[in-house]
Protein backbone atom coordinates (compact mmCIF):
# COMPACT_ATOMS: atom_id res chain seq x y z
CA UNK A 1 0.00 0.00 0.00
CA UNK A 2 1.19 3.60 -0.69
CA UNK A 3 2.02 5.57 1.94
CA UNK A 4 1.99 9.43 1.66
CA UNK A 5 4.61 11.52 1.90
CA UNK A 6 4.88 14.81 4.22
CA UNK A 7 4.81 17.07 0.33
CA UNK A 8 1.84 14.83 -0.37
CA UNK A 9 0.13 15.64 3.09
CA UNK A 10 0.93 19.63 2.83
CA UNK A 11 -0.17 19.39 -1.02
CA UNK A 12 -3.71 17.89 -0.33
CA UNK A 13 -4.16 20.63 2.78
CA UNK A 14 -2.55 23.17 0.69
CA UNK A 15 -5.53 22.38 -1.45
CA UNK A 16 -8.26 21.75 0.94
CA UNK A 17 -7.63 24.65 2.71
CA UNK A 18 -7.31 27.24 -0.60
CA UNK A 19 -10.64 25.89 -1.84
CA UNK A 20 -12.36 26.35 1.60
CA UNK A 21 -10.71 29.55 2.33
CA UNK A 22 -12.24 30.59 -1.19
CA UNK A 23 -15.67 29.29 -0.72
CA UNK A 24 -15.91 30.95 2.69
CA UNK A 25 -14.37 34.41 0.87
CA UNK A 26 -17.41 34.26 -1.57
CA UNK A 27 -20.10 33.89 1.42
CA UNK A 28 -18.52 36.68 3.26
CA UNK A 29 -18.36 38.79 0.50
CA UNK A 30 -21.78 38.51 -0.57
CA UNK A 31 -22.26 41.03 1.71
CA UNK A 32 -20.51 43.72 0.14
CA UNK A 33 -23.07 45.24 -2.88
CA UNK A 34 -26.01 44.26 -1.09
CA UNK A 35 -27.23 47.59 -1.17
CA UNK A 36 -26.35 48.35 -4.87
CA UNK A 37 -28.46 45.30 -5.81
CA UNK A 38 -31.43 46.37 -3.68
CA UNK A 39 -31.57 50.01 -4.56
CA UNK A 40 -33.90 50.08 -7.61
CA UNK A 41 -36.52 48.71 -5.86
CA UNK A 42 -35.87 49.64 -2.28
CA UNK A 43 -36.14 53.72 -3.42
CA UNK A 44 -40.11 52.12 -5.30
CA UNK A 45 -40.37 51.56 -2.12
CA UNK A 46 -39.32 54.40 0.29
CA UNK A 47 -38.50 56.38 -2.58
CA UNK A 48 -34.89 57.24 -1.45
CA UNK A 49 -33.03 60.78 -2.71
CA UNK A 50 -29.75 59.99 -4.47
CA UNK A 51 -27.86 61.27 -1.71
CA UNK A 52 -28.98 58.29 0.33
CA UNK A 53 -28.47 56.01 -2.25
CA UNK A 54 -25.16 57.14 -2.32
CA UNK A 55 -24.48 56.88 1.09
CA UNK A 56 -26.00 53.69 1.73
CA UNK A 57 -23.39 52.20 -0.99
CA UNK A 58 -20.72 54.14 0.04
CA UNK A 59 -20.81 53.24 3.56
CA UNK A 60 -19.64 50.00 3.66
CA UNK A 61 -16.49 51.71 2.18
CA UNK A 62 -16.19 54.29 4.39
CA UNK A 63 -16.73 51.52 7.38
CA UNK A 64 -14.18 49.06 6.05
CA UNK A 65 -11.78 51.89 5.92
CA UNK A 66 -12.11 52.48 9.48
CA UNK A 67 -11.65 49.02 10.49
CA UNK A 68 -9.13 47.98 7.89
CA UNK A 69 -7.00 51.04 9.50
CA UNK A 70 -7.79 49.46 13.15
CA UNK A 71 -6.23 46.27 11.69
CA UNK A 72 -3.48 47.47 9.81
CA UNK A 73 -2.03 49.75 12.95
CA UNK A 74 -2.83 47.54 15.49
CA UNK A 75 -0.80 44.62 13.52
CA UNK A 76 -4.54 42.54 14.14
CA UNK A 77 -4.07 39.92 10.78
CA UNK A 78 -0.39 39.25 11.69
CA UNK A 79 -0.45 38.82 15.74
CA UNK A 80 -3.79 36.84 16.04
CA UNK A 81 -5.25 33.50 14.81
CA UNK A 82 -6.18 34.79 10.86
CA UNK A 83 -9.02 32.16 10.70
CA UNK A 84 -10.87 33.16 14.06
CA UNK A 85 -10.71 36.81 13.12
CA UNK A 86 -11.97 35.94 9.69
CA UNK A 87 -14.54 34.06 11.51
CA UNK A 88 -15.67 36.71 13.95
CA UNK A 89 -15.90 39.42 11.52
CA UNK A 90 -17.91 37.14 9.51
CA UNK A 91 -20.36 36.55 11.71
CA UNK A 92 -20.69 40.16 13.03
CA UNK A 93 -21.00 41.67 9.57
CA UNK A 94 -23.90 38.62 8.86
CA UNK A 95 -25.14 40.23 12.28
CA UNK A 96 -25.43 43.55 11.04
CA UNK A 97 -26.49 43.37 7.73
CA UNK A 98 -29.18 41.10 8.89
CA UNK A 99 -30.37 44.06 11.19
CA UNK A 100 -31.36 45.73 7.78
CA UNK A 101 -34.87 44.20 7.79
CA UNK A 102 -35.52 45.97 10.95
CA UNK A 103 -34.46 49.19 10.08
CA UNK A 104 -36.68 51.88 7.84
CA UNK A 105 -35.06 51.43 4.17
CA UNK A 106 -32.42 54.27 3.09
CA UNK A 107 -32.58 55.22 6.92
CA UNK A 108 -29.34 56.80 9.53
CA UNK A 109 -29.80 53.79 10.87
CA UNK A 110 -29.64 51.62 7.80
CA UNK A 111 -26.62 53.71 6.78
CA UNK A 112 -24.71 52.80 9.90
CA UNK A 113 -25.50 49.38 9.46
CA UNK A 114 -23.76 49.36 6.35
CA UNK A 115 -20.91 51.45 8.04
CA UNK A 116 -20.42 48.86 10.00
CA UNK A 117 -21.01 45.63 7.69
CA UNK A 118 -18.02 47.03 6.25
CA UNK A 119 -15.87 47.49 9.20
CA UNK A 120 -16.27 44.10 9.85
CA UNK A 121 -15.45 42.80 6.38
CA UNK A 122 -12.10 44.56 6.90
CA UNK A 123 -11.54 41.23 9.43
CA UNK A 124 -12.11 39.36 6.10
CA UNK A 125 -10.85 40.21 2.94
CA UNK A 126 -7.64 41.51 3.84
CA UNK A 127 -7.12 38.28 6.47
CA UNK A 128 -8.21 36.00 3.89
CA UNK A 129 -5.15 37.45 1.98
CA UNK A 130 -2.97 36.29 5.13
CA UNK A 131 -4.00 32.77 5.10
CA UNK A 132 -3.78 32.54 1.22
CA UNK A 133 0.19 34.15 1.03
CA UNK A 134 1.11 31.38 3.42
CA UNK A 135 0.48 28.72 0.93
CA UNK A 136 3.33 29.45 -1.16
CA UNK A 137 5.62 31.88 -2.52
CA UNK A 138 6.31 31.22 -6.35
CA UNK A 139 2.92 30.38 -7.21
CA UNK A 140 1.47 33.08 -4.62
CA UNK A 141 -0.02 35.06 -7.94
CA UNK A 142 -2.21 32.31 -8.46
CA UNK A 143 -3.22 31.70 -5.01
CA UNK A 144 -3.90 35.85 -4.05
CA UNK A 145 -5.90 35.22 -7.87
CA UNK A 146 -8.18 32.57 -6.54
CA UNK A 147 -9.01 34.72 -3.57
CA UNK A 148 -9.64 37.51 -5.17
CA UNK A 149 -11.71 35.65 -7.37
CA UNK A 150 -13.68 34.26 -4.33
CA UNK A 151 -14.08 38.29 -4.11
CA UNK A 152 -15.69 39.20 -7.05
CA UNK A 153 -17.74 36.67 -7.22
CA UNK A 154 -18.91 37.28 -3.51
CA UNK A 155 -19.34 40.99 -5.00
CA UNK A 156 -21.49 39.52 -7.86
CA UNK A 157 -23.69 37.33 -5.69
CA UNK A 158 -26.15 40.32 -4.76
CA UNK A 159 -26.85 41.47 -8.03
CA UNK A 160 -28.38 37.40 -8.44
CA UNK A 161 -29.82 37.33 -5.42
CA UNK A 162 -31.44 40.04 -6.25
CA UNK A 163 -32.66 39.19 -9.74
CA UNK A 164 -33.78 35.56 -8.25
CA UNK A 165 -35.84 37.42 -5.38
CA UNK A 166 -37.49 40.35 -7.72
CA UNK A 167 -38.42 43.19 -6.10
CA UNK A 168 -38.51 41.91 -2.94
CA UNK A 169 -35.14 43.27 -1.38
CA UNK A 170 -35.60 41.66 2.31
CA UNK A 171 -35.00 37.99 0.45
CA UNK A 172 -31.94 39.44 -1.25
CA UNK A 173 -30.65 40.89 2.60
CA UNK A 174 -31.59 38.27 4.43
CA UNK A 175 -30.19 35.65 1.88
CA UNK A 176 -26.35 37.31 2.08
CA UNK A 177 -26.62 37.14 5.62
CA UNK A 178 -27.11 33.73 5.95
CA UNK A 179 -24.27 32.79 3.16
CA UNK A 180 -22.18 35.37 5.35
CA UNK A 181 -23.06 33.21 8.31
CA UNK A 182 -22.32 30.00 6.75
CA UNK A 183 -18.83 31.49 5.88
CA UNK A 184 -17.55 32.00 9.36
CA UNK A 185 -18.06 28.32 9.91
CA UNK A 186 -16.31 27.26 7.34
CA UNK A 187 -13.46 29.16 7.63
CA UNK A 188 -12.48 27.39 10.72
CA UNK A 189 -12.24 23.91 9.02
CA UNK A 190 -8.80 25.86 6.84
CA UNK A 191 -5.35 25.61 8.11
CA UNK A 192 -2.37 28.10 8.34
CA UNK A 193 0.13 27.40 5.72
CA UNK A 194 4.59 26.22 5.67
CA UNK A 195 4.96 29.85 4.87
CA UNK A 196 2.59 32.03 7.37
CA UNK A 197 4.54 34.13 10.22
CA UNK A 198 3.39 36.09 13.23
CA UNK A 199 4.20 38.70 14.94
CA UNK A 200 4.49 38.45 18.59
CA UNK A 201 3.72 42.28 19.16
CA UNK A 202 2.86 45.52 18.59
CA UNK A 203 5.40 47.02 15.67
CA UNK A 204 4.69 50.68 14.97
CA UNK A 205 7.01 50.60 12.51
CA UNK A 206 5.55 48.13 10.47
CA UNK A 207 3.24 50.63 7.89
CA UNK A 208 6.45 52.57 7.10
CA UNK A 209 7.22 50.44 4.71
CA UNK A 210 4.55 51.27 2.91
CA UNK A 211 6.51 55.04 1.95
CA UNK A 212 9.87 54.17 2.58
CA UNK A 213 10.00 50.66 0.18
CA UNK A 214 10.01 51.94 -3.18
CA UNK A 215 8.86 48.91 -4.80
CA UNK A 216 5.83 48.47 -1.82
CA UNK A 217 5.06 52.21 -2.63
CA UNK A 218 4.88 51.64 -5.95
CA UNK A 219 2.47 48.55 -5.82
CA UNK A 220 0.27 51.38 -3.12
CA UNK A 221 -0.02 53.32 -6.19
CA UNK A 222 -0.65 50.95 -9.05
CA UNK A 223 -3.84 49.62 -6.14
CA UNK A 224 -4.45 53.43 -5.94
CA UNK A 225 -5.59 53.48 -9.68
CA UNK A 226 -6.84 50.63 -10.00
CA UNK A 227 -9.25 51.13 -7.06
CA UNK A 228 -10.64 54.69 -8.52
CA UNK A 229 -11.96 52.69 -11.36
CA UNK A 230 -13.10 49.37 -9.58
CA UNK A 231 -15.63 50.08 -7.17
CA UNK A 232 -17.21 53.22 -8.68
CA UNK A 233 -17.89 51.01 -11.86
CA UNK A 234 -19.22 47.86 -9.39
CA UNK A 235 -21.38 49.39 -7.62
CA UNK A 236 -23.17 51.52 -10.37
CA UNK A 237 -22.74 48.93 -13.38
CA UNK A 238 -26.58 47.75 -12.68
CA UNK A 239 -28.18 51.62 -12.62
CA UNK A 240 -25.99 52.20 -15.47
CA UNK A 241 -27.05 49.80 -17.78
CA UNK A 242 -30.49 49.93 -16.34
CA UNK A 243 -30.58 53.51 -17.89
CA UNK A 244 -28.79 52.69 -21.10
CA UNK A 245 -31.13 49.70 -21.77
CA UNK A 246 -34.59 52.23 -20.93
CA UNK A 247 -33.47 53.83 -24.09
CA UNK A 248 -34.50 50.87 -26.24
CA UNK A 249 -36.63 49.26 -23.69
CA UNK A 250 -39.67 49.49 -21.26
CA UNK A 251 -38.06 50.75 -17.95
CA UNK A 252 -39.31 47.42 -15.78
CA UNK A 253 -37.73 45.07 -18.45
CA UNK A 254 -34.49 47.13 -18.42
CA UNK A 255 -33.84 46.90 -14.49
CA UNK A 256 -34.64 43.24 -14.20
CA UNK A 257 -31.93 42.78 -17.32
CA UNK A 258 -29.44 44.94 -15.38
CA UNK A 259 -29.87 43.01 -12.44
CA UNK A 260 -28.89 39.90 -14.05
CA UNK A 261 -26.17 41.37 -16.29
CA UNK A 262 -24.80 43.33 -13.53
CA UNK A 263 -24.00 39.73 -11.62
CA UNK A 264 -22.52 38.34 -14.82
CA UNK A 265 -20.22 41.27 -16.01
CA UNK A 266 -19.21 41.46 -12.12
CA UNK A 267 -18.85 37.46 -11.96
CA UNK A 268 -17.12 36.56 -14.85
CA UNK A 269 -14.00 38.40 -13.42
CA UNK A 270 -14.18 35.46 -10.94
CA UNK A 271 -12.69 33.31 -13.56
CA UNK A 272 -10.18 35.71 -14.74
CA UNK A 273 -8.77 36.33 -12.18
CA UNK A 274 -7.13 32.72 -10.89
CA UNK A 275 -6.07 32.55 -15.19
CA UNK A 276 -4.17 35.85 -14.79
CA UNK A 277 -2.57 34.72 -11.52
CA UNK A 278 -0.92 32.13 -13.38
CA UNK A 279 -0.10 34.11 -15.97
CA UNK A 280 1.47 37.05 -13.32
CA UNK A 281 3.69 33.87 -12.00
CA UNK A 282 5.28 33.17 -15.49
CA UNK A 283 5.52 36.54 -17.45
CA UNK A 284 5.49 38.98 -14.16
CA UNK A 285 3.20 40.47 -11.63
CA UNK A 286 3.68 43.92 -12.95
CA UNK A 287 3.75 43.33 -16.26
CA UNK A 288 0.23 41.36 -15.87
CA UNK A 289 -1.36 44.67 -14.35
CA UNK A 290 -0.34 46.57 -17.15
CA UNK A 291 -2.07 44.68 -19.27
CA UNK A 292 -5.48 44.64 -17.46
CA UNK A 293 -5.71 48.30 -16.74
CA UNK A 294 -5.07 48.75 -20.04
CA UNK A 295 -7.49 47.43 -21.23
CA UNK A 296 -10.15 48.01 -18.54
CA UNK A 297 -9.06 51.82 -18.99
CA UNK A 298 -10.33 51.33 -23.20
CA UNK A 299 -13.29 49.77 -22.25
CA UNK A 300 -14.61 52.33 -19.96
CA UNK A 301 -14.35 54.65 -22.43
CA UNK A 302 -15.68 51.99 -25.00
CA UNK A 303 -18.71 51.88 -22.55
CA UNK A 304 -19.46 55.54 -23.05
CA UNK A 305 -19.26 55.98 -26.84
CA UNK A 306 -21.66 52.54 -26.36
CA UNK A 307 -23.89 53.61 -24.28
CA UNK A 308 -27.40 54.54 -24.82
CA UNK A 309 -27.73 52.65 -27.91
CA UNK A 310 -27.47 48.57 -28.94
CA UNK A 311 -28.22 46.98 -25.97
CA UNK A 312 -25.50 43.42 -26.76
CA UNK A 313 -23.12 45.71 -27.93
CA UNK A 314 -23.16 47.89 -24.48
CA UNK A 315 -23.01 44.23 -22.89
CA UNK A 316 -20.42 42.70 -24.37
CA UNK A 317 -18.36 45.97 -23.95
CA UNK A 318 -19.49 45.85 -20.59
CA UNK A 319 -18.69 41.91 -20.09
CA UNK A 320 -15.00 42.78 -21.29
CA UNK A 321 -14.60 45.34 -19.01
CA UNK A 322 -15.96 42.80 -16.18
CA UNK A 323 -13.03 40.63 -16.94
CA UNK A 324 -10.47 42.65 -17.06
CA UNK A 325 -11.14 44.84 -14.55
CA UNK A 326 -10.15 42.82 -10.98
CA UNK A 327 -7.37 40.36 -12.10
CA UNK A 328 -4.74 42.76 -11.74
CA UNK A 329 -6.43 43.69 -7.89
CA UNK A 330 -4.64 40.38 -6.49
CA UNK A 331 -1.02 41.30 -8.11
CA UNK A 332 -0.96 44.78 -6.18
CA UNK A 333 -1.66 42.30 -3.15
CA UNK A 334 0.92 39.74 -4.00
CA UNK A 335 3.89 42.42 -4.72
CA UNK A 336 2.95 43.67 -1.47
CA UNK A 337 3.51 40.13 0.14
CA UNK A 338 6.59 39.84 -2.11
CA UNK A 339 8.51 42.91 -1.47
CA UNK A 340 7.39 42.71 2.80
CA UNK A 341 8.99 40.86 5.39
CA UNK A 342 6.80 37.74 6.14
CA UNK A 343 5.66 39.03 9.72
CA UNK A 344 4.56 42.43 8.54
CA UNK A 345 3.00 41.30 5.25
CA UNK A 346 -0.53 41.20 6.62
CA UNK A 347 -0.48 44.53 8.03
CA UNK A 348 0.81 46.05 5.26
CA UNK A 349 -1.94 44.27 2.89
CA UNK A 350 -4.47 45.51 5.12
CA UNK A 351 -3.03 48.82 5.31
CA UNK A 352 -3.08 49.29 1.15
CA UNK A 353 -6.48 48.13 1.31
CA UNK A 354 -7.59 50.51 3.48
CA UNK A 355 -6.19 53.04 1.50
CA UNK A 356 -7.73 51.74 -1.78
CA UNK A 357 -10.79 51.54 0.00
CA UNK A 358 -10.57 55.06 1.29
CA UNK A 359 -10.63 56.15 -1.89
CA UNK A 360 -13.84 54.02 -2.95
CA UNK A 361 -15.69 55.77 -0.65
CA UNK A 362 -15.12 59.15 -2.42
CA UNK A 363 -15.61 57.62 -5.86
CA UNK A 364 -18.81 55.44 -4.94
CA UNK A 365 -20.33 58.18 -3.03
CA UNK A 366 -19.03 60.87 -5.98
CA UNK A 367 -20.39 58.70 -8.72
CA UNK A 368 -24.12 58.89 -8.67
CA UNK A 369 -23.94 62.54 -8.19
CA UNK A 370 -21.74 63.46 -11.63
CA UNK A 371 -23.46 61.19 -13.32
CA UNK A 372 -26.68 63.26 -12.46
CA UNK A 373 -24.37 66.47 -13.75
CA UNK A 374 -22.74 65.13 -16.61
CA UNK A 375 -24.30 61.76 -17.54
CA UNK A 376 -23.52 58.39 -17.27
CA UNK A 377 -21.53 58.11 -20.17
CA UNK A 378 -19.00 60.99 -18.98
CA UNK A 379 -19.08 59.41 -15.22
CA UNK A 380 -18.08 56.22 -16.71
CA UNK A 381 -15.29 57.69 -19.25
CA UNK A 382 -13.67 59.03 -16.18
CA UNK A 383 -12.75 56.02 -14.41
CA UNK A 384 -10.47 55.89 -17.15
CA UNK A 385 -7.97 57.82 -15.19
CA UNK A 386 -7.60 55.68 -12.82
CA UNK A 387 -5.46 52.66 -14.88
CA UNK A 388 -3.92 55.81 -16.64
CA UNK A 389 -2.56 56.76 -13.13
CA UNK A 390 -1.71 52.89 -12.07
CA UNK A 391 -0.39 52.02 -15.46
CA UNK A 392 2.62 55.03 -14.83
CA UNK A 393 3.01 53.45 -11.17
CA UNK A 394 3.18 50.17 -12.13
CA UNK A 395 5.32 51.17 -15.25
CA UNK A 396 8.04 52.50 -12.59
CA UNK A 397 7.83 49.23 -10.70
CA UNK A 398 8.98 46.90 -13.87
CA UNK A 399 12.21 49.13 -14.32
CA UNK A 400 12.97 48.87 -10.62
CA UNK A 401 12.74 45.13 -10.64
CA UNK A 402 14.69 44.84 -14.16
CA UNK A 403 17.20 47.25 -12.67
Amino acid sequence: MAHNTPSSHQYTGKILSITLLIIAEIAAMSLWFVSAAILGDMSEEANLSPGRQAALSSAVQGGFVIGALISAVFGIADRFEPRYVFSIFALLAAIANALLLLTPPGSIEAIALRGLTGACLAGVYPVGMKIAVGWGQKDRGFLVGLLVGGLTLGSAAPHLLAFIGGTDWRITVTAASLLAGISSLVILATHNGPHHSTQARFDSSALSDAWTNPAIRRAYGGYLGHMWELFAMWAWIGIALSVSFSSQIPSHEANELAKLMAFIIIGLGALSCPVAGWLADRIGKAELTIVAMAISGLSAILFALTFGGSIWLTVVVSIIWGIAIIPDSAQFSALVADHSPPEKAGSLMTFQTALGFALTTLTVQLAPLVAAKTGWPFLMASLAIGPIFGIYSMWGLRRRQET
